[in-house]
């Protein structure tokens, strides 16, 4: 009879020590934006367990005196009971000097593997797979026992916290999410098939627009289209004919005298209507909006909102444009290849597993996407001629090269001094040593 209370005892306390330890991982484990999710579900049991994570101090201290109380109890009540019947029956087989000694060796092993696995570790790994169910179950539980044992709790805090303080440790809990952790779940989530490939690239670029600046996305000057003053009907008829714009810029008598902008569908309804567009900047000319090109795609997204506008001119330190840029390019930026128009000529070909050819002026973020590496000093640079030439610190001729990241960039093609195209190609391991 013995036997059975002392047996039952040591269940009770292998019981109690994994409610401690369920309790200890859930409640840490618990991660703070589902609780606030099953809290505007309505279950007030999920803004206890934000409190209490708060404010962990009086939990883990009362875990603590829980887990060690127990632990010591179950040893002693463990090894003094079984070691008696461990003797007896261990004597049927061996009487030696050492049986009381194999007695005692062997009970602290049962009783240790016993909590081990049902007081510690099954309760533990139960806890870490639904660590918020969990915690909503323990949670009113936990607060009553914080309470029964407050006194104590004081006095544990008190040298914990003062210990604290002599090393000047800090104790507060960093709560602040940043991209990476944000990343960090997104991934997880591809991983786990919970988000699309899609949806990741998506929320990838969204965060991209805060580090992207501007000319990363813009139509560079060269490319830009536009009427000047004087400019003839014919010409005007011929630009509208040959490029499916839907606004063009008005100049004076170069692009660095930016005037505004007119919208097509104004140029042909006057062409509908039989009527002359040559005064059309007169009439249909409206003001454009103009931004440095320090800013990011972010604070861009900012103006346009604010000034009701979707076009912007952007123009560097010397009051130059230097290219123009519009809200279908941010969301370009943001929708990637989902959404791109295939073009005849790609700025990036996979030419085979390991080279590519690359247009010069690629945005060099582009570029880190489709090669998988890292690009530094983007101040100094925003596309891959510009990369290139910041390496090389020289105005580049055909077959000069630069070596990053086991790539090595070599320009193949040259048009008056602008870096037209760019072959890309992986390194053998045993060379990525070598420099250019």
């Amino acid at each position: 009879m013995d036997l059975l209370q002392n047996l039952f005892l040591i269940l009770v306390l292998i019981l109690v020590s994994s409610f401690f330890s369920i309790s200890e991982i859930s409640l840490a484990g618990a991660r703070k934006l589902k609780l606030k999710l099953i809290s505007e579900g309505g279950d007030k049991r999920a803004d206890k367990i934000m409190h209490l994570q708060e404010h962990s101090a009086d939990f883990f201290a009362t875990s603590q005196i829980g887990l060690n109380a127990v632990a010591i109890l179950g040893g002693s009540v463990g090894e003094g009971s079984l070691r008696p019947y461990f003797t007896q029956w261990i004597g049927y087989i061996y009487h030696g000097q050492y049986l009381d000694n194999i007695a005692f060796f062997t009970s602290f092993v049962v009783v240790t593997l016993l909590f081990i696995l049902y007081a510690d570790l099954i309760p533990k790994r139960l806890a870490m797979i639904n660590p918020e169910k969990m915690a909503l179950l323990v949670i009113n539980p936990v607060l009553v026992v914080i309470k029964v044992v407050q006194p104590l709790v004081w006095i544990i805090n008190g040298i914990a916290n003062l210990t604290f303080r002599i090393f000047k440790i800090n104790t507060v809990r960093e709560e602040s999410i940043t991209f990476d952790d944000v990343s960090a779940i997104v991934d997880a989530g591809a991983e786990a098939g919970v988000v699309l490939q899609q949806e990741q690239h998506f929320i990838e670029n969204v965060f991209e627009l805060e580090e992207r600046t501007v000319p990363s996305s813009m139509t560079v000057r060269e490319d830009v289209v536009y009427f000047t003053l004087d400019e003839s009907e014919e010409s005007i008829r011929q630009k509208i004919a040959e490029y499916p714009y839907s606004k063009f810029l008005v100049c004076g008598e170069n692009i660095d005298n930016v005037i505004g902008y007119v919208d097509t569908k104004d140029i042909l309804v006057r062409i509908l209507n039989h009527q002359s567009i040559l005064n059309i900047h007169e009439s249909t000319i409206r003001n454009v909006l103009i931004i440095p090109d320090t800013l990011t795609l972010s604070e861009l997204l900012d103006k346009f909102r604010a000034n009701k506008e979707d076009l912007a001119v952007v123009i560097n330190e010397y009051a130059l444009v230097v290219g123009i840029i519009t809200l279908s390019d941010i969301m370009m930026t943001v929708m990637g290849d989902w959404v791109a128009p295939i073009e005849e000529e790609q700025q990036i070909i996979q030419r085979d597993e390991h080279s590519w050819l690359i247009e010069g002026s690629t945005p060099i973020d582009d570029v880190r996407h489709a090669l998988e590496c890292e690009f530094t000093d983007w101040d100094h640079y925003e596309t891959l001629a510009g990369f290139i030439m910041y390496r090389l610190r020289k105005i580049p001729r055909p077959a000069d090269f630069v070596i990053h990241e086991g790539l090595k960039f070599e320009v193949v093609d040259i048009d008056h001094f602008k870096i037209d195209q760019v072959l890309v190609t992986r390194m053998p391991i045993e060379m990525m040593g070598e420099s250019e």
